[in-house]
């Protein structure tokens, strides 16, 4: 466990130089490409979206698949406030919150009932979806763009409900609650970039 500790370690060391947020403006948001890349392009969308894959497999059923369905759909919501302008304060807090109590709560094990965990996880996906939405540029095609970052968003979670399954291997809980750490300290890098 210490080396895997370890290696933990070195590796949110390795990223935190290279960290670039999902919240420049840049790009040409062209469509469902464009919107496809945009979760991947900033680790804060990657933790969060991955953490509530994580998440649900250490809930399990339905939570499992409750709550990565829950957070593309509200997500979009989010995503339509943001194209509209209607103003949300604290988008990047929230977006870096979201890191950490999604990791907190993976370091704990935290298993809250469904609707309380519905809800955090609800309110986080409007912060990331009016990050995608507000900075859709001008140009682009928005239904073929929020296909594309749901669809995106929507992989992540997989990819988290796959790694949360370690929970059921001989010391995978262990991995997984290293894991939530990692995203927390990562939420944490994030909410001291928003003040820097």
């Amino acid at each position: 466990m210490l080396q895997f500790q370890r290696f933990s370690l070195v590796l949110l060391t390795l990223m935190l130089p290279s960290l670039a947020l999902a919240h420049s403006g840049a790009g040409d948001g062209s469509g469902f490409v464009s919107g496809f890349l945009h979760p991947l392009g900033g680790l804060d969308h990657v933790a969060a979206m991955v953490a509530v894959g994580i998440l649900g497999a250490f809930m399990g059923k339905p939570a499992i698949w409750v709550l990565p369905i829950t957070f593309p759909i509200v997500m979009a919501f989010g995503g339509v406030l943001g194209v509209l302008g209607v103003p949300v304060p604290g988008i990047e807090i929230g977006i870096a919150v979201s890191s950490i109590v999604l990791g907190i709560m993976i370091i704990m094990g935290t298993k809250p009932p469904l609707p309380i965990a519905i809800t955090i996880v609800a309110a986080f996906a409007i912060f990331h979806g009016y990050a995608h939405g507000a900075e859709l540029p001008q140009a682009a095609n928005p239904l073929a763009y929020s296909a594309g970052f749901v669809i995106s968003t929507g992989l992540l979670h997989l990819a988290g409900i796959a790694f949360g399954e370690l929970i059921r291997m001989p010391h995978g809980v262990k991995i997984v609650r290293a894991a939530g750490g990692i995203i927390a300290l990562a939420g944490g890098y994030f909410l001291m970039n928003v003040f820097a």
